[in-house]
């Protein structure tokens, strides 16, 4: 058995050491353990600190991508080198190292496909009321998205099978945090959590800058997410509100039709049609969405099948 710990690193050359000081030489269950860097474009020299502190692996991108997709292609990586489970951390040292042994058990026990550690977010002392607040917001709608119960859908530090890794697929471009997490209940995996305890910060986190920026970014990558897997349901919903709406202007035009003889009222006529056939017609694109997102998901079947393939071959 072989595990792999990925260390996404943008500029990270000051807290690299320590995060890879605090890495654990061996874990419980596995015969191997490796360190995969994934150097996404950095201009500090976080790629030759990583190659002198001894790292197994490095991947270097040309130019900085984000987040998503250095998390993404540490997976794809990570399943070349022949990992049977994939452990994320962050290059900042947020994570201590001592409880991958506990994140990867219940994947060793069959409990699990993708396990998250929960930060505990009412201890971690430097985030504001609002930060634990936004944090607890979103993780609730994860759960409510995804089918899952995760309480700190945020959290970067998470342990993921070979299994799992083979059919996730990053579309964000932004976090992979909500995405897999979302994508991994809609695909059926079992994800747990485990709680953990954080170390000091070291740096600002770079990704939240904006508070307001952070939750558009993070809402439409939800609303997209859903939007791919449940299709139908977002439509029907939307569908329902114009032909309502519609209706009583139908309702009110009938009432006034049959109880006066007033011949006026017919701009609530005209209104409860276009409404009614507004209403239709989402109904309609609800259906085509559904029709392509279950063509999109035999597409990602054959996918996760032939990435099998190539993975066993090898």
């Amino acid at each position: 058995m072989k595990l792999i710990i990925q260390i996404p690193c943008y500029n990270e050359a000051e807290t690299l050491p320590s995060t890879i000081a605090d890495l654990p030489k061996q874990v419980p269950g596995f015969d191997v353990v490796e360190i995969l860097v994934i150097d996404d474009g950095s201009t500090d020299g976080t790629h030759e600190v990583a190659k002198e502190l001894g790292v197994h692996h490095i991947h270097r991108l040309p130019q900085n991508r984000g987040l998503a997709h250095a998390f993404a292609t540490g997976l794809e990586t990570g399943l070349k080198l022949g990992a049977d489970v994939i452990v994320n951390t962050d290059g900042d040292n947020q994570y201590r190292g001592e409880y991958i042994k506990d994140l990867v058990r219940p994947i060793l026990e069959g409990e699990a496909e993708m396990v998250i550690g929960d930060r505990q977010i009412d201890r971690i002392s430097h985030f504001s009321p609002m930060k634990k607040l936004l944090q607890k917001l979103g993780s609730w709608v994860v759960r409510w998205a995804s089918g899952t119960n995760v309480p700190d859908a945020t959290s970067g530090f998470r342990a993921i099978s070979q299994t799992a890794a083979l059919q996730l697929v990053i579309f964000s471009s932004y976090t992979y945090t909500l995405e897999t997490i979302i994508q991994a209940g809609k695909k059926g995996l079992s994800v747990t959590s485990i709680p953990i305890i954080t170390n000091t910060v070291l740096r600002e986190s770079r990704l939240i800058r904006s508070v307001l920026r952070y939750v558009l970014r993070s809402t439409g990558t939800i609303l997209r997410i859903f939007l791919m897997y449940e299709p139908l349901r977002v439509f029907l919903t939307l569908g329902m509100f114009p032909v309502i709406a519609g209706s009583l202007l139908l309702i009110r035009f009938g009432y006034f039709f049959i109880t006066t003889d007033d011949a006026g009222h017919i701009q609530s006529l005209i209104i409860a049609s276009i409404l009614i056939v507004l209403g239709l017609l989402i109904f309609l694109l609800g259906m085509l969405a559904d029709l392509i997102a279950r063509n999109r998901q035999l597409t990602e079947e054959m996918n996760y099948r032939l990435r099998r393939m190539d993975l066993e071959a090898d």
